[in-house]
């Protein structure tokens, strides 16, 4: 049978359209990658796999039940206290990190505690690359490490941004320049409500650290070492000073301020 040429063109393309049909699908062809690894730090249910620090108490003692799950949330909490005095906090996750991307949200509710000073009203973060919980002295009050620091709005009228840098113990390199200063601005909105705010952290060893707000990045900076204001006044750490600091526990403050956090993921990211 002879076949016009016309014929043998639809009929090489009907072949090439089975054949097609047969190979099978992968990633690459729908342009598709590997679903990420978000391990979830909290899991609403209990305080497993985190360990508090108060300033005046031992390693895990949580004094009044600061640090507490309700309704699949982690709350930051004061009504347990007759004064909160100095009785700053923090509760850390149990094993460090090194490079990562963190996500959590918070909002600040309730008023803070009569005797809790004017600056930390609406005041908390995340501290990144901390040293450990267990090396903490009794009374030292913050880890040495790096802050993302969370505000809210007190007046109307005054701008508080949230998601700033703060340093207890370390210097930075921000815009190619060594900064020393405890705290450090980002280019973030102020919220002055309750509303639940979105944090995401990007931590790359000491090469690259960015703090992102809703989505959007308000900082970056690198390079942190150990220095500074917060450090503590000890032989050991005086011989860590400039020494750079490339990987660390994550750990949630308590500042008098009732808080509450939830949906923390961490993504680990391979060298």
């Amino acid at each position: 049978m002879r076949f016009s040429s016309s014929i043998l063109v639809v009929l090489t393309l009907i072949f090439m359209l089975i054949a097609c049909k047969k190979r099978p699908v992968s990633a690459e062809d729908n342009h598709q990658t590997p679903p990420e690894s978000w391990i979830t730090l909290f899991n609403g249910v209990n305080l497993d796999n985190w360990i508090v620090k108060i300033n005046g108490y031992p390693l895990g003692e949580n004094i009044h039940n600061t640090f507490r799950v309700e309704d699949s949330v982690l709350k930051v909490s004061y009504d347990g206290y007759d004064k909160f005095g100095e009785s700053y906090g923090h509760i850390f996750y149990k094993q460090p990190f090194s490079n990562y991307r963190l996500r959590l949200q918070y909002r600040f509710v309730g008023e803070q505690p009569a005797d809790g000073q004017a600056w930390a009203k609406k005041n908390s973060g995340v501290m990144l690359h901390s040293q450990a919980p267990e090396t903490m002295g009794l009374n030292q009050g913050f880890p040495v490490s790096l802050e993302a620091q969370f505000l809210g709005g007190v007046e109307e009228t005054i701008e508080r941004p949230t998601g700033n840098l703060c340093t207890p113990g370390m210097h930075v390199i921000l815009k190619d320049s060594l900064v020393t200063e405890h705290c450090i601005m980002a280019d973030a909105p102020t919220f002055y409500g309750d509303e639940w705010v979105s944090i995401e952290v990007l931590v790359l060893n000491d090469s690259l650290i960015t703090h992102s707000v809703n989505g959007k990045e308000v900082i970056r900076y690198s390079k942190p070492v150990i220095g500074g204001e917060f450090t503590p006044d000890t032989e050991a750490w005086k011989a860590k000073e400039n020494s750079p600091v490339r990987s660390g526990y994550i750990a949630l403050q308590s500042e008098s301020h009732p808080i509450e956090f939830k949906n923390i993921k961490l993504l680990e990211i391979k060298d």
